[in-house]
C-alpha cells in the first residue's frame, strides 16, 4: 500500500481539510485592519483584543490560501496586512505592538517581542510571494526592524524582547522565538531570492546558525530542548516551575517544540542543498533525535493517546493537557522525516496521528480544530480558550504535499504542490 504521505488519495483529503480550515476563518478580517481572536464557533471575540502574532499568522495563512487559488483568501490576508501596516504598527518607536487591548489602545506593558516580529517577517514574506498590496514595503520594514533590534550577530541568535520604546532589551532569551525566527528567516530568503540573491544568502546563513544551535542543544540535552536562557544563552532549567502550564514559557521541555524543530532543521538542510551549499549533515541526526525523544516522552505517556504538553528533564509528564498545535507539528514532522529518509516508521506514525486528530481534535460540528484537550482527550480551555489559530493545522495539511525546500509560500507560488501530486499519482 502506498504510504499516506505519498498517496494521491490522502492528498485529496488533505486538500479538503485545508479548505475546511480556511473556511472557518471567514470572520477573521477586521474592518479597521488586523485579525480577530475567534471563539469556538469562529466568531470574533472582541474581549481578546487584536494580537500581532494572530494577525501575522492570519496574513501568512491566507496568503497561502491566495496562492492555492481559494476564493475569499485574499481579502482576509489583506485585512490582516492592513493591521500590520496600520494600527498594530508603532509609528513612534518602530516595530509592532504586542496587541491592541479590547478598548483599542496599544498594549505597551508587554513591550516588543521577537516572537511577534518573527511572525510579522513571515507574514510579509508570504504576502510578497502572493503579490499582496503593500507586502513589499512591509517586508522591507520588518526586515530592517528584525535585523536592527532582534538579530544579535555576535551570538548568531535573536534577542527575545525589548521594552515598548526599544530602549532596553530584556535579559531573557527564549527558544520559542528563536525557533520561529528560523522559520521566518528561511521564508525571507525565499521572498527575496529572485531579485536579491545576496540578501537571500544572508538570510539563509543566519538561519543556518540558528539551526546549528538547535542541533547542538538537542545533542547536549538528549533530545529535550531547554526553552529558557539567560543573556549569555546559559540554560535556565528551573524557570516557571511554579507555573508549568504557561502558554508561551512553560517549565521543562516542550515535546511539541522538539517536533517543530525537527521539521525546521530538515527545511534548513534542504534549503542549503537547494542553494547548492554544503548541507549541515548534523541536522538530520538532530531532527531524528528530537522526533524520537518527543515521541518516547510524550506520546501516550500517561496511558491515553495524545502528546502531553510538557515533561521534566527526566522525560516524565508535567502538564498532561493535549494541545492541537502539538498534534499538527507531530504530523508535519513525521511527513518531513518520511520525505527525507523514506523510512516506513515515520509514515506509520503520520497515519496514526491523523487518525488521532480526526477522533479528538478535528471539530466537524463547529469547524477548525479543538485547541486543547484534557488528559482524557475531552475538550478543555485551561490554556487556550476558543480557536484563535489556524497556522499549525493548515500547515499540517500542506507540508506532506510539498518538498522540504523551498518554503511553503514559494513552493506554492512555483506550483510545487501540483508537481508532487502528479508525481504521487
Amino acid at each position: 500500500m502506498t504510504p499516506w504521505p505519498d498517496s494521491p488519495h490522502h492528498h485529496r483529503w488533505l486538500d479538503a481539510e485545508c479548505r475546511r480550515l480556511l473556511a472557518f476563518g471567514a470572520h477573521l478580517g477586521l474592518p479597521r485592519g488586523g485579525a480577530a481572536y475567534l471563539d469556538e464557533t469562529g466568531e470574533p471575540d472582541a474581549a481578546q483584543g487584536v494580537r500581532t502574532w494572530i494577525t501575522a499568522r492570519t496574513a501568512h495563512v491566507y496568503a497561502l490560501g491566495t496562492l492555492l487559488g481559494i476564493p475569499g483568501s485574499a481579502p482576509i490576508a489583506d485585512a490582516a496586512l492592513a493591521g500590520l501596516t496600520g494600527r498594530l504598527r508603532d509609528g513612534g518607536h518602530g516595530g509592532w505592538h504586542h496587541a491592541l487591548l479590547a478598548d483599542g489602545t496599544p498594549d505597551r506593558a508587554s513591550g516588543k517581542s521577537c516572537y511577534d516580529h518573527a511572525f510579522v517577517l513571515l507574514a510579509a514574506s508570504s504576502a510578497v510571494l502572493a503579490e499582496r498590496p503593500g507586502a513589499a514595503a512591509l517586508l522591507e520594514e520588518a526586515s530592517s526592524v528584525y535585523l536592527e533590534r532582534f538579530w544579535d550577530e555576535k551570538a548568531g541568535l535573536p534577542v527575545d524582547a525589548w521594552d515598548a520604546a526599544f530602549t532596553r532589551p530584556e535579559d531573557y532569551r527564549g527558544l520559542n522565538a528563536t525557533m520561529h525566527s528560523l522559520e521566518a528567516l528561511l521564508a525571507a530568503a525565499d521572498a527575496v531570492s529572485s531579485r536579491d540573491p545576496a540578501a537571500a544568502a544572508a538570510w539563509r546563513e543566519r538561519a543556518g546558525r540558528i539551526a546549528r544551535f538547535g542541533a547542538d542543544l538537542a545533542d547536549r540535552y538528549g533530545g529535550r530542548l531547554p526553552e529558557h536562557f539567560g543573556p549569555d544563552w546559559t540554560p535556565d532549567l528551573e524557570r516557571n516551575r511554579d507555573r508549568p502550564d504557561d502558554p508561551f514559557k512553560p517549565f521543562g521541555a516542550t515535546p511539541g517544540h522538539g517536533l517543530e524543530w525537527a521539521r525546521l532543521l530538515l527545511n534548513t538542510e534542504a534549503a542549503q542543498r537547494e542553494a547548492m551549499l554544503e548541507p549541515d549533515e548534523s541536522l538530520l541526526r538532530a531532527a531524528t533525535l528530537l522526533f524520537d525523544t518527543a515521541v518516547d516522552d510524550a506520546w501516550a505517556a500517561d496511558g491515553a493517546d495524545g502528546f502531553v504538553y510538557t515533561v521534566d528533564w527526566d522525560g516524565r509528564p508535567v502538564v498532561r493537557q493535549r494541545m492541537h498545535w502539538v498534534a499538527a507539528e507531530a504530523i508535519a514532522a513525521a511527513a518531513a522525516l518520511h520525505r527525507r529518509t523514506g523510512e516506513q516508521r515515520f509514515a506509520d506514525r503520520y497515519a496514526a496521528w491523523w487518525d488521532h486528530a480526526e477522533r479528538h481534535f478535528i471539530d466537524r460540528e463547529h469547524g477548525s480544530w479543538r485547541h486543547e484537550l484534557d488528559p482524557d482527550n475531552t475538550p478543555a480551555a485551561s490554556v487556550w480558550p476558543g480557536k484563535p489559530d489556524l497556522y499549525h493545522a493548515v500547515q499540517a495539511t500542506l507540508v506532506p504535499r510539498l518538498p522540504l525546500a523551498p518554503g511553503i509560500a514559494r513552493a506554492l507560488r512555483e506550483d510545487r504542490l501540483s508537481t508532487v501530486l502528479e508525481g504521487a499519482a
